[in-house]
């Protein structure tokens, strides 16, 4: 399941609201996570971006290009706090459904999964009529939070997420240019943010936390939001035929490398250090054993070679490519590869696990192998040494 998401300025999102509302991103409950129909961002001061061509956009353009032309009256921009006052935020175990009608009689139209986000229309007989993504109906109100109650989940459940719009972007040790660099990160990365100040923001990197100007970041919130019937019966149609592409190029992949003997790209597992793969599915293992032949490599910026040297998205592509499957070089593209899963406690071996300007492959017992730092290397690591931001499942 591939989740869109569209990016807009606090501003406009205040006058969609006015319009008839906005959407939403975020992550659902079980062990598989239904994609959640459109993702949308509240971001400060960014132009509209849709990256994605399947979903209908929100017709906002004509709202921003008309508050431009009328700038000197447009009122001061809200605070993320009173954004999030109208969300609608759903507290459950698994989901509630969102219905056509303020009853239980009206009909299913969708659901609103555990933390998922839907923006407040009205109460009515304790419903709360919402929209969320491409869905507009109405959930039991004891089911969800909003108002007051809403800002802290919000803060707690929302992720701000820094996507890099250079070519290379460097991280600094202090919000300066005088600083020296830490690391880099490629175009189109996506960096949690810890901390924003004037001009600067505080990210999470592989090599530590550290500093880039906000000059060559898109700044926005990412929530989750309802996945209407249509919408599910599509994804999981989807899902289903995504892994049967997977497992069949896995093995016909697996069939040449037999013919050959399956040399290529192999190189004998270290002999001081073993680790064992187990769980899952054997095509998931596979992927997880033949990854960790490659542990004490290079690590290079920019590369893929799996011998002389690859960086993460490298790594996880070339180690996927052995097993016949396309896979982007962007740790940011990979959170959108395959299906999610739920948390680190459902993760099986050969699970893609991406975190902030990073990605890893799952290897079981709570670890991950992947293509560190130029310091490190590839290496093995524990899974939860930072946040994680998505697990995907490839098979």
């Amino acid at each position: 399941m591939i989740r869109n998401v569209k990016r807009m300025s606090a501003y406009v999102l205040t006058a969609a609201i006015a319009f008839s509302g906005m959407s939403i991103t975020a992550q659902a409950s079980g062990s598989i996570l239904p994609g959640g129909g459109v993702s949308l961002a509240l971001s400060n001061g960014n132009k509209l971006e849709d990256i994605t061509t399947d979903v209908p956009t929100m017709p906002i353009q004509s709202i921003m290009e008309w508050m431009q032309e009328v700038d000197e009256d447009v009122p001061s921009q809200p605070t993320e706090e009173d954004l999030f006052k109208n969300l609608v935020i759903a507290q459950v175990t698994n989901y509630v459904n969102v219905r056509s009608l303020p009853s239980e009689e009206g009909e299913i139209l969708g659901k609103l999964y555990n933390n998922s986000v839907g923006t407040f229309i009205q109460e009515e007989n304790g419903w709360y009529q919402i929209t969320s993504g491409s869905v507009t109906g109405y959930v039991k109100a004891e089911y969800c939070v909003t108002g007051e109650a809403a800002v802290e989940i919000a803060k707690r459940v929302g992720k701000r997420i820094a996507t890099v719009t250079t070519e290379t972007l460097f991280v600094r040790v202090e919000p300066s240019t005088e600083c020296s660099i830490m690391g880099m990160v490629p175009e189109a990365d996506d960096l949690l943010v810890l901390e924003e100040t004037e001009g600067w923001v505080k990210v999470d990197v592989e090599e530590g936390t550290g500093w880039v100007s906000t000059e060559y970041v898109s700044l926005h919130s990412e929530f989750v939001q309802a996945e209407s019937k249509e919408e599910e019966e599509r994804r999981l149609a989807k899902e289903a035929e995504e892994r049967r592409k997977a497992q069949e190029a896995a093995a016909k992949k697996a069939a040449q490398n037999a013919a050959s003997q399956g040399t290529q790209n192999s190189v004998p597992a270290q002999e001081s250090v073993s680790y064992s793969v187990s769980g899952g599915s054997e095509m998931g293992a596979a992927v997880a054993q033949y990854g960790l032949q490659f542990v004490g490599n290079p690590y290079v910026y920019g590369g893929s070679s799996l011998t002389n040297g690859a960086d993460c998205s490298g790594f996880v592509m070339s180690v996927y490519a052995n097993f016949g499957v396309s896979l982007p070089h962007s740790s940011s593209a990979d959170r959108s590869q395959g299906y999610a899963v739920d948390g680190l406690a459902n993760a099986q071996p050969g699970d893609i696990v991406c975190y902030s300007g990073h990605v890893g492959i799952y290897i079981g017992d709570g670890q991950i192998v992947h293509a560190s730092n130029s310091k490190t290397g590839i290496i093995v690591s524990n899974a939860g040494y930072r946040n994680i931001l998505a697990i995907r499942r490839i098979f």
